[in-house]
């Protein structure tokens, strides 16, 4: 039950009988409305700015349409109070019986509630992680993984069809460089002095297992072997072996892709050249053209060359230059791999596509949205989230890198250290966009200071209160099909009223986190829940009477276990959603 939801559709319709009497302009477009919470609680329970939005296109003042509004509002059985604030806003007061179904709502369905219909089974295809296949992952991209696998869940509570996909880069010279360095360690397996590792190849020791492995498959029948020969080998088996790595250390975060989708497989695959196909096709719409581009200002583009070459109309599409598809040797340009890539996105149902990219790539991002709305006609729909850097500190402190993995801190290694829930709320618990201190110490602290702590706290404080009341009353139902038959007027605290009030803007919470691409505002929403609930417990250890087990007063009991029910639905929902547990106990 979505009270903003159900209030922005009476808005709607309030709208409509103005425009049927005559008294405003009908078609009036309503997309901008929104029913929120007031930003004052003293305010009213909801608000509105309808008036607001549509008293230019209305041709009216917005204090005269708000007074329209807010007259149709009155003669709703529900609302005991509408006034207008400042040049046109709407505040509504609801009869307190309002906010009480939508506490039964909650109470009789706890895993059903927040969730909605708002994307309607569409099909969305998020990617995310799709780090080089080159070594273990390290703390950088462990944020990227966690945001994207939070907003896949997100998406899946708001009712998209959500796949979760891993773009194999596994076409580039890098991987020729781990093949090399692979190489390097099987001669070091096979009892070779390698010396120190050369600049250019990668160092680490995760490599070691590799060198080993192809000793122990091939013998020394390599080293005889022309590199033309033994690269494409060695390439394959370490490829295989780092994604390997790569699946084993995201499944430490409970994050597991749907999709792998190799990059060489769009020329090398079953379907024969995608890319090919894709110049072609773009050919036969006139969207490519040979001609020559300045070089890049202020920052370096790799597929930058002055020459005459095959470019994509990319301005046509809302980009700043056209872009190259074609080297000078006649290869394909990272950007024309991704587009084929996304056009396959495409051709297998995904018309919106999200993105989940370093912040590094930030200068990358218009030119693929051209790509995507050239290559799908303008009815696909680009995403990109850029997820800025990771700091990692240890009490305030940078820490050091890992030797195993050369020179950076692996994911595994803070996992290991922190655990998995302490490390995906973290990496949520700020906008994507914003730099990230991720200090190893204060994410174990038991402390309003630490927000995974203090969130799965409230859960566990949940379950500890009806354990006291099964304790108090032996025998006694206190199933949801009881509690949602409590009065719930006993709940007259403003404390318990401010509570109840938070439990209703969950499913809003959901489904503007949702259309925002937005995850973190889901555990923003929990840490504040969390807080108003920590705050009724402490009053209640003051005022007897506010207590969630009372002894003497079984009624009062189970109308407060109904709100605690409530409750402690909604933190396992967004625990759920963020992919973080809800523990009954804390360890």
């Amino acid at each position: 039950m979505n009270i903003f939801g159900l209030f922005e559709k009476r808005v709607a319709d309030a709208l409509g009988r103005l425009a049927g009497q005559g008294q405003i302009p009908s078609g009036l477009d309503v997309s901008r409305v929104v029913v929120e919470p007031p930003r004052d609680p003293s305010h009213g329970d909801l608000a509105t700015n309808a008036a607001m939005v549509l008293a230019k296109e209305a041709r009216m003042n917005p204090r005269a349409l708000a007074e329209l509004i807010a007259a149709d509002l009155k003669d709703d059985p529900r609302v005991t109070r509408v006034e207008i604030a400042g040049p046109g806003f709407i505040n509504i007061r609801l009869a307190p019986q309002v906010m009480h179904e939508v506490l039964r709502a909650a109470v009789a369905d706890t895993a059903g509630f927040g969730r909605s219909g708002q994307g309607g089974g569409t099909a969305v295809n998020v990617e995310y992680v799709s780090a080089n296949p080159t070594g273990p992952m390290h703390v950088g991209h462990c944020r990227g993984a966690v945001f994207g696998d939070a907003l896949a869940g997100l998406l899946d509570f708001a009712g998209y069809k959500v796949t979760r996909e891993y773009y194999i880069n596994d076409a580039g010279a890098q991987v020729d460089v781990l093949a090399r360095s692979a190489y390097l360690r099987y001669k070091e397996a096979l009892g070779q002095d390698i010396g120190g590792i050369p600049e250019g190849l990668y160092p680490g020791d995760y490599l070691k297992p590799v060198g080993e492995r192809l000793a122990k498959e091939h013998g020394a029948a390599l080293l005889d072997r022309p590199e033309a020969e033994w690269l494409p080998l060695v390439r394959e088996a370490a490829i295989n072996a780092m994604m390997d790595m790569i699946r084993d250390d995201l499944a430490v975060l409970n994050i597991h892709h749907d999709v792998f989708f190799s990059e060489r497989s769009l020329q090398l695959g079953p379907d024969g050249d995608q890319v090919k196909e894709l110049i072609t096709e773009l050919r036969g719409r006139d969207l490519v053209y040979m001609g020559r581009l300045p070089p890049p200002k202020g920052q370096k583009d790799e597929d930058w060359e002055d020459r005459e070459q095959l470019l994509f109309r990319a301005t046509a599409y809302g980009d700043e230059v056209d872009r190259p598809l074609l080297k000078s040797d006649g290869s394909y340009t990272y950007f024309a791999s991704d587009i084929a890539y996304h056009r396959s996105k495409f051709a297998r149902g995904f018309a919106s596509m999200i993105d989940v990219w370093g912040a590094d790539h930030g200068g990358y991002v218009k030119r693929m949205q051209a790509a995507v709305r050239a290559v799908t006609d303008n009815q696909g729909e680009l995403d990109v989230k850029l997820c800025q850097l990771v700091k990692l500190l240890r009490g305030g402190e940078p820490v050091k890198m890992s030797k195993r993995s050369g020179d950076f801190v692996t994911l595994r290694e803070v996992v290991d250290e922190v655990g998995r829930d302490a490390t995906r709320f973290m990496m949520i618990f700020r906008k994507n966009d914003a730099t990230l201190d991720f200090d190893l110490a204060k994410v174990v602290e038991q402390s309003k200071d630490n927000p995974v702590f203090y969130v799965q706290y409230a859960h566990a404080r949940c379950a500890s209160v009806f354990r006291q009341a099964a304790e108090a009353f032996p025998g006694e139902d206190f199933s949801a099909t009881q509690l949602e038959k409590a009065d719930l007027a006993v709940l007259g605290d403003e404390a318990e009223t401010d509570l109840i009030h938070r439990i209703a803007q969950f499913p809003r919470v959901v489904e503007a986190a949702a259309e925002a691409h937005e995850p973190h505002r889901v555990a923003f929403y929990l840490y504040d829940l969390a807080s108003a609930y920590h705050s009724l417990w402490n009053k209640g250890k003051d005022l007897p009477q506010l207590r969630f087990v009372n002894l003497t007063d079984k009624d009062s009991t189970k109308a407060r276990l109904a709100l605690v029910h409530a409750l402690k639905g909604v933190l396992a929902s967004g625990l759920a959603i963020l992919g973080v547990t809800a523990p009954d106990e804390m360890r």
